[in-house]
């Protein structure tokens, strides 16, 4: 084999195992780090409002990034426990009437099993039966067994949720530490930010620090942007379903808006994974003015979507849907719940990298031995 092509090879399967290597070690590191990664984040968030305070109010780094902390913590946890007070309130609201729901539920049923379709079903049922005396058992068996597995599904169900709401309960002291980590970790990554970073860029080898930093760049802009983006996005989907369920007089209209919104954050589900069954149930109930209603405030959300979003993204660097859908399940599966911020983030580091020449730096180095 030609000695050209056997140094090829080489380095393409050099940097076959780097990228391997490296992806398994963010996947074994990421459930070990997450906190101090969730830490850093918050000091990259909070060092232009910790520089204003040491620039205008002459206060010392630590003083500065104490008093940020203050004040980023405190206003989530007000805004936090404001959400959390107005979801729970509807949620008790939604439990007392549950049992009206339920009567009425029972009421359609029996009124549908009692409809000339379904009564004319069973009169041929019964008929069949008298003239095959043979099959009566083997029915009688089947409906047993049919019974028999949704009591079981629906026993399966309940233990889940039992099972979740322990591991909740449970998981509550980690949380506690878990939140106490992340806070000291703040302190100490923003008070020491500057050395840090220098730090950082000084240990990038030097043929690598302009890619690097082209890669930094260009992942901020694409980060805020998508962050931004979705925010607004989901406040916006969220403000319209309030306002349109408190015109249609719909209790608990908070709580399904705050769920709407945050659904909203699915690629191609979205919105209609929520409304349009709702609406469906709301015709089927014979709730003509709840359905219409619901209609007419699903087709608004539809269109302010495609007139805002273009806008709202034009300024940012977007991401195309299909390609999020796959890297929220793909993040699902690999870290948990984490993996649906982690996927579309990991989407955009990759999209940084491409745009900064990385690929092509590669490329060059497999075919001939260098960089650029």
């Amino acid at each position: 084999m030609d000695s050209v092509v056997v140094k090829r090879v080489l380095r393409g399967s050099w940097i076959c195992v780097v990228v391997v290597g490296s992806l398994a070690a963010v996947y074994w590191l990421i459930p070990l780090l997450y906190p101090f990664l969730i830490a850093w984040l918050i000091s990259y968030a909070m060092n232009p409002f910790v520089l204003w305070l040491q620039q205008n109010i002459k206060l010392p780094r630590w003083l500065a990034v104490t008093v940020s902390l203050l004040v980023y913590v405190g206003s989530a946890a007000i805004i936090l426990s404001a959400a959390l007070t107005r979801l729970v309130k509807e949620l008790i609201h939604l439990a007392e009437s549950f049992d009206v729901r339920i009567e009425e539920w029972r009421r359609l049923f029996i009124s549908w099993t009692q409809s000339e379709s379904i009564q004319s079903i069973l009169t041929e049922i019964n008929r069949f039966i008298a003239d095959n005396p043979g099959y009566e058992n083997t029915i009688h068996k089947n409906i047993d067994n049919t019974a028999e597995k949704i009591g079981s599904a629906v026993s399966h169900l309940v233990n889940n949720f039992l099972n979740i709401v322990v591991g909740l309960i449970s998981s509550l002291p980690n949380l506690g530490v878990i939140l106490a980590v992340i806070l000291l970790a703040t302190f100490f990554i923003s008070s020491h930010w500057e050395r840090d970073m220098r730090f950082l860029a000084r240990s990038i080898p030097a043929p690598f620090r302009r890619t690097a930093g082209d890669i930094w760049k260009d992942l901020q802009k694409a980060l805020s942007g998508y962050l931004r983006a979705q925010f607004i996005m989901i406040s916006i989907t969220a403000f319209i379903v309030l306002i349109g369920l408190l015109i249609l007089g719909v209790e608990s209209a908070f709580t399904y808006a705050l769920l709407i919104g945050l659904v909203d954050l699915l690629p191609y589900l979205g919105v209609g994974t929520i409304m349009i069954p709702w609406l469906i149930y709301a015709f089927a109930t014979g709730d003509m003015t709840l359905g219409i209603g619901l209609s007419v405030l699903y087709g608004i959300i539809l269109v302010s979507r495609q007139l805002i979003e273009p806008k709202v993204l034009a300024s940012s660097v977007g991401l195309d849907p299909l390609p999020t859908l796959i890297a929220m399940f793909a993040g699902l599966k690999l870290f948990g719940v984490l993996g649906l911020i982690v996927g579309p983030v990991t989407l955009v580091i990759f999209g940084a990298a491409f745009r900064a020449g990385v690929v092509r730096d590669l490329r060059n180095y497999i075919l001939h031995g260098r960089l650029r």
